[in-house]
């Protein structure tokens, strides 16, 4: 008899070990909604339907109408129709080769189980070196072998009819309904650029950091067979690369671009020494605070511009003055004219805390129309400032959309 705890070991090892196991064999499918496999379905009925009453109709006489591994193909050309396998070369050209191969070794081998493998084997590895791997032309590779003195008698004939006639016909077929039945494929895909649809925040693969070559040598030092096209390849990674750069921009908060060092002032502050400081310090804007740092509202350039009554040092000229809106009861003829920076700022002014993700600014930046934004820590205290122009640099160096190219 066994110890308890050694058995128990086992099958706790075993019960770990099947779900590795299962994963080994089962493995994820890729991603495709549900509408795209439903039109995928929809799509192979219409194609192999139109494939077997087409080839009836133009070869009526022949006894072999279409070849079974037509089926096959049609699982590529409507269920992944973006594979390199479902191409249009390697469709016709797997076929047609692998119809040549198979008769050959009918022929030339006259063992059938040694005919049979060979066929398969040099369709696969002729394939590969002529660029037409397409997965179904194993099967008509070994059709030719053994599929009985009907496709026997058929001889080199068999290139012709079916397989000929099948693969001009269903491809066609392919590329109709592709195009035209199932919404946003199409087919054959492209060469030149991504088969997917564009989007506004794609940005150019080369700008990316990785070049096509360096796809590529990555697929050789890889060394199998990868069933994604170069395209397809490039949107992937362009996709992923965005993703990548909006999560990192989801986790950046304000505190970590904000500026730390900000000049202030307070309410009774004179305007001549407010504007002295903002045009010393090249500050278009400075938070107006109280005795225990609260914001209570914002001095602004336009503030100023709306407000000033042409003769402090280093205002604006008389003739930008005289463009000025004059806001009532404000104008240089009144005794109640402002004097202190109270009397002028915005109020109350917007602010952001120093924990709210960078994202929050897009929104705020864009609707209310503002380039300072003041920082404020949980109590409500000024910890920084955040302008346009630094969540500006940010987005760009994350190449992401700007606050401005959403307004």
């Amino acid at each position: 008899m066994w110890p308890k705890s050694l058995v128990e070991g086992d099958t706790l090892k075993a019960g770990s070990r099947l779900p590795q196991l299962m994963q080994m064999f089962i493995l994820p499918q890729p991603y495709a909604r549900p509408q795209e496999k439903i039109f995928g379905g929809i799509a192979a009925f219409v194609g192999v339907f139109g494939l077997v009453a087409g080839s009836y109709y133009f070869a009526p006489d022949v006894k072999v109408i279409v070849v079974a591994s037509m089926g096959a193909s049609a699982v590529l050309f409507f269920a992944a129709p973006h594979s390199p396998l479902a191409q249009p070369w390697p469709f016709v050209g797997g076929h047609l080769l692998s119809a040549m191969i198979g008769v050959s070794c009918y022929k030339i081998i006259p063992d059938p189980f040694t005919a049979a493998a060979a066929a398969v084997s040099l369709a696969i590895v002729l394939m590969h070196f002529l660029h037409c791997l397409h997965p179904p032309g194993g099967a008509t590779a070994l059709m030719a072998v053994i599929g009985g003195d009907t496709v026997h008698d058929l001889g080199f004939d068999y290139m012709l009819w079916p397989v000929g006639i099948n693969v001009v016909l269903f491809l066609v077929l392919a590329l109709l309904i592709n195009n035209l039945l199932v919404p946003g494929r199409r087919y054959p895909l492209p060469v030149t650029e991504p088969a997917l649809k564009k989007t506004v925040l794609r940005e150019p693969f080369g700008k990316l950091g990785v070049e096509r070559a360096d796809l590529e040598d990555a697929l050789k030092e890889i060394g199998a067979y990868i069933d994604v096209g170069d395209s397809d390849l490039e949107e992937i990674y362009s996709l992923a690369t965005l993703h990548a750069r909006q999560r990192a921009l989801t986790k950046l908060k304000v505190l970590d671009i904000m500026q730390r060092e900000v000049p202030t002032c307070e309410y009774d502050d004179k305007l001549p020494v407010v504007w002295e400081q903002m045009r010393i310090d090249h500050n278009m804007g400075l938070p107006v605070i109280d005795c225990t740092r609260r914001v209570t509202g914002i001095v602004t350039v336009v503030d100023f511009l709306k407000h000033v009554d042409g003769h402090l040092p280093g205002a604006p000229g008389d003739p930008l003055v005289r463009l000025i809106h004059r806001t009532p009861g404000l104008t240089t003829d009144k005794p109640d004219k402002p004097e202190v920076a109270g009397q002028i700022m915005t109020a109350p002014a917007i602010t952001v805390r120093d924990d709210a993700s960078v994202t929050s600014l897009i929104a705020v930046f864009a609707e209310d129309k503002i380039h300072h934004l003041p920082v404020v820590n949980g109590e409500q205290r000024l910890v920084g400032m955040v302008t346009r122009a630094e969540l500006l640099t940010t987005l760009h160096s994350l190449r992401l959309p700007s606050a401005s190219s959403r307004e």
